[in-house]
């Protein structure tokens, strides 16, 4: 493919600014390098992507809310009338984090219940604390290590689940980890801390395996030497 050079830009502009400010016959005069660094000296410099553009790039049209959600009961969080559906909305209501339940759960087959879900379904929402918010913004690579999980996770969820129509609501941790979530689809129930808990559980199981592997190729070492 041939490229046509149309104007005075780019290299070419810089190329001529060279050719000019050389002097005949001497091999002084500006260098290249020092034309372009003049060129592109003063211009500001571009700000990395914060973790809320990353989560919003990476998936169109999902929610992001900084909140505390370290104050909500653990157990609250599996219930089927816990208001997990507030937090699928630009500016979740404060109220979401003092809720208590008024009676006995409700079933998964409540018209309450199943609304709830089928609001949240094709949706993607994910809060943030503040404080895991502001070390993000002084710090890019934590916002995309983070966002690395996020992406893991949800991955990780899909081929448990296939069904392309699903809801994710994502609560992290100050550290960055997943504290919380709950997950919709047309096929399956809500879940939610039973997630992260079978991951761990999993996480942690792999991890004593390691360690068991690590031991035994320690003392096969010392056996042989």
């Amino acid at each position: 493919m041939d490229f046509a050079v149309t104007g005075k830009s780019g290299g070419y502009g810089l190329a001529e600014q060279f050719r000019k400010n050389a002097v005949p016959g001497k091999s002084e005069g500006a260098g290249f390098a020092e034309i372009a660094a003049a060129k592109t000296a003063g211009q500001p410099a571009v700000p990395e992507a914060s973790f809320k553009d990353l989560w919003q790039e990476r998936y169109p049209g999902a929610y992001y809310n900084v909140m505390d959600t370290s104050r909500i009961d653990g157990s609250l969080w599996g219930r089927n009338d816990y208001p997990w559906d507030k937090y699928f909305s630009s500016y979740a209501d404060d109220s979401v984090l003092d809720w208590k339940p008024s009676g006995a759960e409700p079933d998964m087959l409540d018209p309450k219940v199943q609304a709830k879900i089928n609001s949240t379904i094709g949706k993607k929402a994910i809060v943030v604390p503040p404080e895991l918010e502001e070390k993000m913004n002084h710090d890019p690579q934590l916002a995309k290590s983070v966002m690395a999980k996020v992406n893991d996770f949800i991955a990780e969820q899909d081929i448990m689940n296939p069904n392309p129509r699903k809801g994710y609501l994502i609560a992290l941790d100050q550290n960055g980890d997943i504290a919380h979530a709950c997950i919709t689809s047309e096929k399956m129930s809500v879940s939610s801390a039973e997630f992260i808990e079978a991951r761990r559980a999993g996480e942690e199981k792999y991890a004593e395996y390691e360690r068991m592997y690590k031991e035994s190729v320690l003392k096969q070492k010392l056996i042989k030497f």
